[in-house]
């Protein structure tokens, strides 16, 4: 008969049931679970758990699965028999979740993809770490609190790295999964989408413990009660935005125009049905039009007709156009792409070039090393040139400040806090997603803007392309209806330009500095108690092992 044996664990400093002589944890679910001590199983289960947070983004859009979309994965770090093996974990399930969140980029990047999630990936390793030492065995109750903290922490710290533009931007953030969630969006205008992954994240925390530790149910209730007041504190105390007369906003989305018809090339024909459009809206009293991403394929100063026919569309319709033109400049050397402003005169003289490129899209990083990309994907031939600075516009007779986005730029938190900074009283991301268009990464860049607008108390304008564009008031809620990927159409909202100042365009990323001064601490306190470890009397040697594997202990 085996029977279980405890023994004390180094690394977490907790009794950790063990097999008799197997050297193998128990699984949370009980002495018979076998499945985790397959290597190779192990590993699959792990991608598989990484993936699971992506269904709680659009298109699926299940919201509240974010607070439990972590817990297998957690659970499975948890037993991991070495700290190795916890690392291993962490990795391959940062695998699954990038995945997972980016399987739209396949027919961009194909079996590159594979390398981009292996390298990306490779940010979770220390959070596998981070949670095994945290959470496996039974933990004491200070340790189980501590995890609440410490834990959201290390993901959000994989979260930040990964947000550089040169790793791929902070897509997929888990936070931003609640962009439909109106109390969560108070806790996004306090600190950002960065407070609402800690939020998630530590409410996974607390549900691994509930699961995991019958002993410690206390301190995972305290968790999620502190949790949920926080979520209640940010929507009674957070200041709310001070909307004003709203302007009227015309989105053009020509929808999907490829190839040549009759001789005309796709530009051409994306240009002339965005006219065709925009003529709907005259005699409706409209401030502005706005077209989406890449709508003008040639300079306008290169090609002045185009900029006569803007001129016109402006006079026809009474407003000003702001259009994207993506080509190369007559003025300087490479393609930029550009949010450029026409009114009845012409060009008003507002540009504002994309500053943030996607990688592969609109570049390739280090092209001499992965210029080979071109070759089984759609990474850029040719790099776009960046931007300089970013603008805010001045737009019609009232003088509404305009601060414009382009595509992934609406990514970023820390770009449309700026331009708030700067006196945007309305934000604009021109977009286009024709290459993914029957994926999820419409609906998911679309959904982007309800936090940016939350974050700053600024409306924001989502016009794309080709779909999904949409519009979300200074709270963050939808203001009318959004033009899916099947349309070719313009709509016009009441689109309320709004003041004041949010916590989070004030005090910018405080949540990332406290976590990372939680990890300090952590880290600071969890060595010196493996000093003291190592310097008192008497501390038990690890038993060696024999050629064949098995363990010797001293004096025997």
């Amino acid at each position: 008969m085996r029977i279980p044996v405890g023994r004390r664990d180094e690394a977490v400093g907790t009794e950790a049931p063990y097999e008799g002589g197997a050297g193998r944890p128990v699984p949370w679910w009980g002495a018979r679970g076998r499945l985790l001590t397959s290597r190779w199983w192990r590993g699959a289960l792990a991608v598989a758990a990484g993936a699971l947070p992506a269904l709680a983004f659009p298109a699926p859009s299940l919201w509240w699965w974010a607070y439990l979309a972590l817990v297998p994965w957690m659970l499975l770090i948890r037993t991991a028999p070495t700290a190795r093996r916890a690392v291993l974990d962490g990795w391959l399930g940062g695998i699954g979740f990038m995945l997972a969140v980016h399987h739209w980029l396949v027919p961009s990047l194909h079996v590159f993809i594979l390398l981009v999630a292996a390298l990306l990936g490779l940010l979770w390793a220390p959070w596998g770490a981070l949670v095994r030492r945290m959470l496996a065995g039974t933990p004491s109750r200070a340790r189980a609190a501590a995890a609440l903290a410490v834990v959201p922490s290390g993901w959000l710290l994989a979260e930040l790295v990964r947000s550089w533009e040169g790793l791929g931007g902070p897509w997929g953030l888990l936070g931003a999964s609640q962009w439909q969630v109106a109390p969560v969006l108070r806790v996004a205008a306090l600190g950002g989408v960065w407070l609402v992954s800690l939020l998630v994240v530590a409410v996974n925390t607390a549900v691994v413990l509930l699961v995991s530790a019958p002993a410690l149910r206390p301190v995972a209730v305290a968790g999620l009660a502190v949790s949920g007041l926080t979520v209640g504190l940010a929507a009674w105390w957070a200041p709310a935005p001070r909307p004003d007369r709203p302007v009227r906003v015309a989105v053009v989305q020509p929808g999907v125009v490829e190839g040549v018809v009759d001789g005309v090339g796709s530009a051409e024909r994306r240009f002339a049905r965005g006219e065709e459009l925009a003529r709907r809206v005259a005699g409706q009293d409209v401030d502005l039009v706005v077209w989406g991403e890449s709508s003008v394929g040639a300079d306008l100063t290169a090609r002045p007709e185009y900029t006569r026919r803007l001129a016109a569309l402006s006079r026809q319709v009474g407003a000003e156009v702001l259009v994207n033109v993506d080509a190369r400049r007559s003025d300087r050397p490479g393609i930029y792409k550009s949010s450029v402003l026409v009114g009845p005169e012409g060009t008003t003289g507002d540009r504002y070039d994309k500053m943030r490129l996607v990688p592969f899209g609109e570049y390739v990083p280090f092209r001499s090393v992965l210029g080979w990309a071109t070759s089984v994907g759609r990474a850029a031939d040719e790099d776009r040139r960046r931007g300089e600075r970013p603008v805010v516009m001045t737009v019609g007779e009232r003088g509404l400040r305009l601060g414009p986005l382009v595509c992934f730029e609406s990514a970023f938190p820390d770009m449309s806090r700026h331009l708030a900074r700067e006196g945007a009283q309305v934000l604009v991301a021109q977009s286009a997603t024709s290459t993914f268009q029957e994926s999820w990464a419409p609906g998911q860049h679309a959904s982007l803007a309800a936090l940016r607008a939350a974050e700053t108390g600024r409306p924001m304008v989502h016009a794309t392309l080709t779909g999904v564009s949409a519009v979300y008031g200074p709270d963050g809620g939808r203001i009318g209806s959004p033009l899916g990927t099947d349309r070719s159409d313009v709509e016009v909202y009441d689109v309320p330009p709004a003041g004041g100042t949010t916590p989070y365009v004030r005090y910018g990323d405080w949540a990332v500095y406290a976590a990372l001064a939680v990890l300090a601490v952590f880290g600071a306190a969890d060595g010196r108690r493996a000093v003291i470890r190592r310097s008192a009397p008497g501390t038990p040697v690890r038993p060696a092992r024999t050629a064949r594997g098995s363990r010797v202990r001293p004096g025997r």
